[in-house]
């Protein structure tokens, strides 16, 4: 069973201790979320100068793009960093080897199951963190040799599962003896503080790095998630696809009323879902057509309000949930 590491109250001095900072070598427990299209080497490069972990998100792309952005991380800082390997990437077998020829010491890896590359992993001495949706996943993954686990509910944005942060990671917690990194609608101090008190090691921001002043997303999508409201995301293809998480657009209105004519349909054809949502994330991200694209965003979209620079997002999240976490100490140490 994972350890809790809470604040630490020493004289004047509050710190926060974790094992993901050992593990890493970071300053502070947090990941920025490896995005397809957004985590670059310029977002993942700014995030892991500053003393977070930043992931370049591999998504789809060919060698030579991810390549590109490990060179450009590694021209703008020497901290760590990893590369995110989605598993089920045309691209996969490539990428694996890229990452190895690299010597990245970190990948987090999603859709899919690594297993298949640990004993390339492990001889190359790598940190193997694979995203779950389940504890029945994170404990198959914990039997293989991972060395943590991402686990992320479906207040994040993109492609999603079906528990929510709070019940996932506190029960993945419970379930596993690795490290676990709390994922999902976490945005600020008090989401970062809550995920500690569930059990987590590290937490993993998306959304708000997507709108950092070093991230390349287009303006229109900054704007969007900048201007979205609480109920402003829903979820697309969760009865027929893969259930992914964006702000409302003229694109989500399009897969509800698939989803409405396929529920009518004995036998509807699932094609057409992945046909819709086929290349619409880069339409939003690059060319910045905001209601044709796919705008990927969590639902903590609506607490978010401005564009920082990754240092000052992530003070303000280690800062915060420090002051909160010390705060309820000193409550409970009153009773």
């Amino acid at each position: 069973m994972p350890r809790f590491y809470y604040i630490l109250i020493i004289k004047e001095n509050r710190y926060m201790k974790s094992k993901m900072i050992d593990l890493l070598n970071i300053k502070y427990p947090i990941f920025q979320g490896g995005m397809a299209w957004v985590a670059d080497g310029d977002l993942a490069g700014a995030v892991s100068k500053a003393g977070g972990f930043g992931i370049i998100g591999g998504g789809n792309a060919p060698k030579e793009i991810v390549q590109k952005n490990i060179h450009r991380i590694k021209e703008i800082t020497d901290s760590p960093f990893g590369v995110n390997i989605m598993l089920l990437s045309p691209f996969v077998d490539d990428i694996v080897d890229l990452v190895i020829e690299e010597g990245v010491k970190v990948v987090t890896t999603g859709a899919g199951n690594p297993a298949k590359y640990m004993e390339r992993f492990k001889k190359a001495r790598m940190v193997v963190i694979p995203v779950i949706p389940s504890v029945a996943l994170a404990r198959r993954m914990e039997k293989i040799g991972v060395d943590a686990v991402i686990a992320e509910g479906m207040e994040a944005g993109g492609h999603i599962g079906k528990l929510t942060t709070m019940a996932l990671v506190r029960q993945v917690a419970e379930a596993v003896d690795i490290p676990v990194i709390a994922a999902g609608g976490i945005g600020d101090g008090a989401g970062m503080a809550a995920a500690f008190c569930l059990g987590a090691e590290a937490v993993q921001v998306g959304t708000r790095f997507v709108i950092a002043k070093e991230s390349n997303a287009h303006v229109n999508y900054k704007q969007k998630i900048i201007k979205a409201r609480d109920i402003d995301t829903v979820v697309s293809a969760q009865h027929f696809g893969h259930a992914v998480r964006s702000i409302k657009n003229k694109l989500t209105r399009a897969f509800d009323k698939a989803e409405r004519d396929a529920f009518k349909q004995e036998n509807p054809d699932l094609t057409v879902f992945e046909e819709m949502g086929a290349g619409k994330l880069p339409v939003s991200v690059i060319d910045g057509d905001v209601e044709n694209g796919s705008v990927m965003a969590g639902q903590i979209a609506g607490l978010i309000s401005k564009e920082e620079t990754a240092e000052e997002i992530l003070k303000d999240l280690y800062e915060g949930a420090k002051k909160i976490m010390a705060q309820e100490a000193e409550k409970w140490l009153e009773i």
